[in-house]
């Protein structure tokens, strides 16, 4: 097996071509593969006292692997949804060095016997209606960065965005000169845009937000809409920005209405968005468009955690009788052996 220099070569190969150029691979994926090799470089080294440096492909098996998953639960806290990610991340890795060097294959079969861990169900968490107005009110919109931040997060809500899909915004990304319906372009996870039609209420907020913050729209629509300032340069917001704002601002809201969930985060304003559709009736066919779900599957958890609906559901099926409605087929041998194909 080659072994001297194979890892360092494979994983650049991996990060550099691979992912970006062969399997157009967005910024976010690679990130996350990235951290993964990272994460697996720092359990070595802690848990193995084996360097970078001293890493070869001689070094992996199924329980090295298990090892690496446990101490991401045990010593660094990450769930099981996280672990069974970075395994993902292994997978894909080792099954791209084996198609690079074959004589690794019995490498990557021995990281693809890994078991994935299961999870329970995915508990959907969402503001209430009053939540939201709640939190929509703390920002001091008298000040500069009061009025971004409440219109980051009207924007957040309004559109269903990833948090990322925002950040990466630029101003020619809205087209409100539209003769139907004026929308905006978001791109999300595998560089896939879809558009989302832009309400009126939403809109005048953006024109309130374009008048302080971008005063020469028309003349510079290349920029990112939402910005900071760092030595008189203009930047691209960051994440950890829009968490610090919203962590402020959940704090205080929590103090005036105790329903408001902790830990305010981004992607609880989708949440609270699809399930506000749902609410009022939206097919989750429509709302699996409107959030840029590949599959159907991704957006039933709205349907599964809406237990009020569901309730409201089955109280209707008992008024109605039909637990008691007695099957046309019972005792009836023939229909039974029709329906069976027997007859």
């Amino acid at each position: 097996m080659k072994v001297d220099g194979a890892f360092f070569d494979h994983v650049k190969g991996f990060l550099t071509v691979y992912l970006p150029k062969q399997k157009c691979c967005s910024k976010h994926t690679i990130k996350s593969y990235r951290e993964t090799i990272n994460l697996l470089r720092m359990y070595l080294l802690e848990a193995k006292k084996v360097p970078f440096t001293k890493i070869t492909f001689e070094l992996f098996n199924f329980d090295l692997v298990c090892g690496f998953l446990d101490w991401l639960q045990h010593t660094r806290g990450c769930s099981a949804s996280t672990r069974n990610q970075r395994l993902a991340g292994l997978n894909a890795f080792f099954n791209y060095a084996a198609i690079q060097d074959p004589a690794l294959m019995a490498v990557y079969m021995k990281v693809k016997k890994v078991p994935v861990q299961k999870t329970g169900q995915r508990i959907v968490k969402y503001m209430t209606e009053a939540a939201l107005k709640t939190v929509l009110e703390q920002p001091n919109t008298t000040k500069r960065n009061g009025l971004r931040d409440r219109f980051f997060m009207i924007l957040l809500y309004d559109t269903g965005a990833r948090v990322q899909e925002l950040l990466d915004l630029k101003l020619k990304d809205f087209c409100l000169e539209s003769t139907s319906t004026a929308f905006v372009y978001l791109t999300g996870k595998g560089d896939k845009t879809r558009t989302v039609p832009m309400l009126d209420k939403t809109i005048r907020h953006l024109n309130e937000y374009l008048a302080r913050f971008h005063p020469e729209a028309t003349d510079r629509m290349d920029q990112y809409l939402f910005y900071t300032v760092i030595n008189g340069q203009k930047g691209q917001m960051s994440a950890e920005n829009v968490a610090s704002f919203l962590r402020r601002y959940g704090n205080s809201a929590r103090s005036v209405l105790p329903e408001v969930p902790p830990h305010l985060h981004a992607h609880l304003f989708r949440h609270s968005r699809a399930m506000h559709l749902y609410q009022m009736g939206i097919p989750l066919s429509y709302i699996k468009d409107f959030l840029g779900h590949s599959h159907i599957n991704t957006t039933t958890i709205y349907a599964s955690a809406d237990l009020t609906m569901m309730k409201e559901a089955l109280e209707k099926v008992s008024k109605s009788g039909m637990e008691q409605e007695r099957p046309i087929w019972q005792d009836n041998e023939d229909m039974i052996l029709s329906l069976c194909g027997l007859k």
